[in-house]
């Protein structure tokens, strides 16, 4: 299938010490892995660094693990983004992720993603701009996007109707919206979460996904590598 299909493994670390052997472990075979951050509010799920120490995520300005060799986006499934998206611009996030769902405040945080660069330089030298992604529940109407679509950089539809857990059953319903999305705004980068593997795979590929997220599918995996490729060529 199309190069221009990214796979993206989905993190859930329950502490700091596993968030960096998951962060190493995908150095070399992916661009940008993507950190799923809970805070047992808005999902029920908590990971790093609510599971742990909140605290940790000013005391780790600029020191994420295995920062200078990978990308890492951050998903925001927590209560009120807009109190802990500078945390994260700080520690070096290269896009941010927030739900349609857990704010009021979606122009402010555009507004502060879109006016920071994440510290590391293209081939050109030159600074890049963090980008900004609203997420999408299967429950949710696409007309919710319609206040913001012309100012982020990508849709993130959710592939399962549980969020905040990995391993649950893709929902053929994020097919429809997808491919509804993609005919009205040709240009807007899609991703898909939730429930990606060898099956669902090619279906969002064909209905306009260029940005695949799996978590278990890859995690569980002998071969991540050679899932990745699958993956990618679905």
């Amino acid at each position: 299938m199309s190069k221009d299909i990214e796979i993206i493994p989905a993190l859930m670390p329950k502490s700091f010490s596993e968030l960096r052997e998951q962060f190493e472990r995908f150095v070399g075979l992916v661009e940008t892995v993507q950190l799923d951050v809970m805070d047992g509010v808005f999902v029920p799920n908590k990971s790093w660094p609510y599971s742990e120490n909140i605290e940790m995520l000013k005391e780790l300005r600029g020191e994420m693990p295995s920062w200078e060799d990978i990308n890492f986006e951050v998903d925001l499934m927590i209560q009120n983004p807009e109190h802990a998206v500078n945390d994260w611009l700080l520690l070096g996030a290269s896009r941010v992720i927030v739900h349609t769902e857990s704010t009021h405040k979606m122009d402010a945080i555009i507004a502060e993603v879109k006016d920071c660069v994440n510290g590391k330089q293209t081939d050109s030298e030159e600074e890049t701009h963090v980008e900004v992604g609203i997420a999408l529940n299967t429950t949710t109407e696409n007309k919710m996007l319609e206040p913001w679509i012309g100012r982020v950089d990508f849709v993130q539809f959710m592939g399962i109707e549980k969020i905040g857990f990995q391993g649950q059953t893709f929902d053929e319903r994020v097919i429809k919206k997808i491919q509804d999305l993609h005919e009205q705004y040709l240009d807007v980068t899609i991703s898909v979460d939730g429930g990606v593997n060898f099956e669902s795979a090619p279906k969002l590929i064909v209905a306009g996904a260029t940005r695949l997220v799996s978590g278990s599918t890859i995690l569980n995996s002998k071969d991540i590598a050679e899932t990745i490729n699958r993956l990618k060529n679905s």
